[in-house]
């Protein structure tokens, strides 16, 4: 696989023509150094904290790999909360740790953006107000945020799989804001994508009926691998992944952590349709990043 094209940010914080053009082209833009290393650690502690903080016996599992795992209540209700999820390899057949819980949290989530300050420092300002008007959002509002760990030896893969899938709008607008909070490298787990695969259709909608929660399949056509791209990032660097960009990591077995931070973004010009998996409660209405 080759690597993906690398892109500085010019001094104006505006996205040059050739940025613009290579998302439009690939689905995918690496940004280097758009987070300072201190940021990124400020994240990285604060995470800990929540972890440490937390009981693992009230967490749910939760796994890329595997339809339906993760997938019980205490999902379902994350989407305005914030919630830490196991690794599936962190706990043995009876449920029990068989790690410390740092090396045995997958991701937290939902909604550190809104509820925790640190998040929400770091997850608002002008520069990526300014990025989401460049690759065309009339009304950007930040919908979800998740701390992926990825940690060493047991860190999960993660399938291929479009983001629209699980956060639609008509017209369809999801984008992901993905920052590299530590060197993320072909050995741990760094993304992979398929250059110019957002050309393609929408294979499967993540929907919500009723108490149950199911995948409809939309379109057949198989996400082909063959041509994907890895996306190597530093520490600072962001990503932008278009919201139907077929995109994936690989399991983490290298003895070295690739904690991860990803925004997703919909547009409040279009309809954040009501079958969406991921609700909020009305008294934590969705933001844009000013």
């Amino acid at each position: 696989m080759p690597d993906a094209e690398r892109f500085t940010l010019p001094a104006d914080g505006a996205l040059s023509d050739d940025m613009k053009a290579a998302y439009a082209r690939d689905g995918f833009l690496v940004i280097e150094g758009f987070k300072s290393p201190d940021e990124c650690d400020a994240l990285v502690d604060r995470a800990l904290e929540i972890v440490d903080d937390f009981d693992p016996a009230s967490a749910g599992v939760f796994s890329s790999v595997r339809e339906g795992e993760g997938r019980d209540e205490y999902f379902k209700s994350s989407g305005d909360k914030i919630r830490c999820f196991l690794e599936d390899e962190a706990i043995d057949s009876r449920g029990e740790l068989i790690a410390d819980k740092r090396g045995a949290v997958n991701k937290i989530g939902h909604a550190m953006h809104d509820l925790d300050p640190v998040f929400d420092e770091f997850s608002h300002g002008g520069g990526l107000a300014g990025i989401a008007a460049d690759i065309g959002f009339s009304d950007p509002l930040v919908l979800q945020s998740m701390f992926i760990f990825k940690p060493p030896e047991i860190g999960g893969e993660v399938m291929w799989h479009q983001d629209a899938t699980y956060l639609y709008t008509e017209p369809e607008s999801v984008t992901g804001f993905w920052f590299a909070l530590d060197e993320a490298t072909t050995e741990n787990g760094c993304l992979q994508a398929i250059p110019g695969g957002h050309l393609g259709p929408l294979r499967s909608r993540f929907r919500r009926l009723g108490d149950d929660l199911k995948i409809d399949v939309l379109d057949e056509t198989p996400l082909e691998t063959m041509d994907a791209a890895y996306l190597p990032a530093r520490k600072g660097d962001l990503v932008l992944l278009h919201g139907r960009l077929p995109h994936a990591s690989t399991a983490n077995r290298s003895s070295l952590s690739r904690h991860a931070y990803t925004l997703h973004v919909i547009d409040g010009a279009c309809h954040y349709t009501d079958d969406n998996w991921l609700r909020r409660a009305p008294d934590l209405p969705l933001r844009g990043f000013l």
